[in-house]
């Protein structure tokens, strides 16, 4: 899947698109997709000047947008917005530094009713970088912006 192809799929645009390609894609259980690092990055302007380091907030969420694709399989449930839940036992290996191209496999651990349990790996020339658990809930797009009584 290129990124023309992702695009029709997630939410997220740049700059905050993380996910570039995908390499692999079992519908509701797997998959592998591409992140190149890029000094260009808005980011990496204010975090650590002179030492660029990628987030770890932002590893998560390149993780958790191929994790949507896993969950969604069409891309097309306009009535639903998949969110990050939960994010548990994280670790963070090695920075992630510009010029790298990651490697993100994430597979589902659960699924029910509204609910979705991933593991997630982060590599960079097979290396980890970081890896974790997290946890989706499907919430109706138009309960997000509602105002509570």
């Amino acid at each position: 899947m290129n990124l023309l192809e992702i695009n029709e799929r997630i939410r997220q645009r740049p700059p905050f698109q993380m996910i570039e390609r995908v390499t692999e894609l079992e519908p509701g259980k797997s998959a592998v997709g591409i992140k190149c690092v890029s000094v260009n990055e808005p980011y990496f302007e204010g975090h650590m000047p002179g030492y660029p380091i990628m987030p770890g907030v932002l590893l998560i969420e390149s993780a958790a947008q191929l994790c949507s694709l896993v969950i969604e399989q069409d891309g097309r449930d306009e009535d639903k917005i998949y969110v990050l839940l939960k994010v548990r036992d994280f670790k963070f290996v090695k920075a992630v530094i510009p010029g790298e191209r990651l490697e993100i496999k994430v597979e589902c651990l659960r699924a029910s009713t509204g609910l979705y349990e991933f593991s997630a790996q982060i590599l960079s020339d097979g290396k980890l970088r970081a890896k974790g658990e997290m946890l989706f809930t499907a919430v109706d797009k138009e309960s997000i912006y509602a105002e509570e009584i």
